[in-house]
């Protein structure tokens, strides 16, 4: 395999209509595509992993970091290069959980990780574990395409059903091409912050989080954004980290759009 092989697919925990306006405030051109039941894809148009300043683990990291950021549905990045793939899964403001394979399969992340997946996915502890559990062990006849395989085709029991032909090990512009084909496809482009913002706030108000942007909780939740992404944001900068730094600045941008909105719905009550 060579650079241009690498490649990575977003899935999302939620319904496109939900995940549309998270998906804008990425500033990035993606298609998006219903993934099941209960479950969106994301598919980048570009490759931001081949300017050579981050790893198409590390901007997919952060991309899911910032999509999950506020909300109440995971997102999994599934991603792959010539040496290596894995996966990063995303809850909220927790601690980002992944796992990695070498090209050849073999297992480099820890047992610990695949348990945190399946709680953070509301698996069952037991059952689906020891599903899973085939994905550390070694096996020379599954390398790292063949896990990734293997991982999408355990979350059909959660419903996530990829249409056919987006299939994790695929190069970048055959994934977007068949994305881009898909029945309820469309494509998610930057407009601005002024319509992404409004667009993520009339989704948000309908939604169950509607009371978050407004009131105590709306102040408690722009305060934690502000906090954690000041430090989060030097973090980046000392690890040269393009995807981390925008996982930050989204941060710090919600979390004081937050605030703001908070103070001008006070003020005009």
């Amino acid at each position: 395999m060579n650079a241009t092989s690498a490649g990575a697919l977003l899935l999302c925990r939620a319904e496109p209509a939900v995940v549309r306006p998270a998906a804008h405030l990425l500033r990035e051109k993606l298609l998006l595509t219903p993934a099941g039941l209960g479950w969106s894809a994301l598919v980048p148009e570009g490759k931001p992993w081949l300017d050579g300043t981050d790893t198409v683990d590390r901007v997919v990291a952060g991309w899911a970091t910032a999509l999950a950021i506020g909300a109440n549905w995971p997102v999994l990045a599934l991603w792959w290069d010539p040496d290596r793939a894995g996966y990063v899964l995303a809850a909220g403001f927790r601690r980002t959980v992944g796992y990695t394979w070498l090209a050849d399969g073999t297992a480099v992340g820890e047992d610990e990780a695949m348990r945190t997946f399946a709680a953070r996915l509301g698996l069952d502890p037991v059952l689906d574990l020891q599903a899973l559990e085939p994905l550390t062990l070694g096996d020379p006849e599954a390398d790292s395409r063949t896990r990734l395989l293997a991982l999408s085709a355990f979350l059909t029991r959660t419903g996530l059903v990829l249409p056919a032909g987006l299939t994790p090990g695929e190069p970048a512009d055959r994934l977007r091409e068949v994305a881009r084909v898909q029945p309820g496809a469309e494509q998610i482009e930057w407009a601005g912050w002024r319509d992404a913002v409004r667009a993520e706030l009339d989704a948000v108000e309908d939604g169950p989080l509607g009371p978050w942007l407004h009131g105590p909780r709306a102040r408690l939740l722009g305060a934690a954004q502000l906090a954690a992404g000041a430090p989060l944001a030097v973090w980046a900068v000392r690890r040269r980290s393009a995807g981390w730094a925008f996982a930050a600045a989204l941060l710090i941008t919600q979390g004081a759009l937050g605030l703001t909105y908070d103070r001008l719905r006070t003020a005009g009550e």
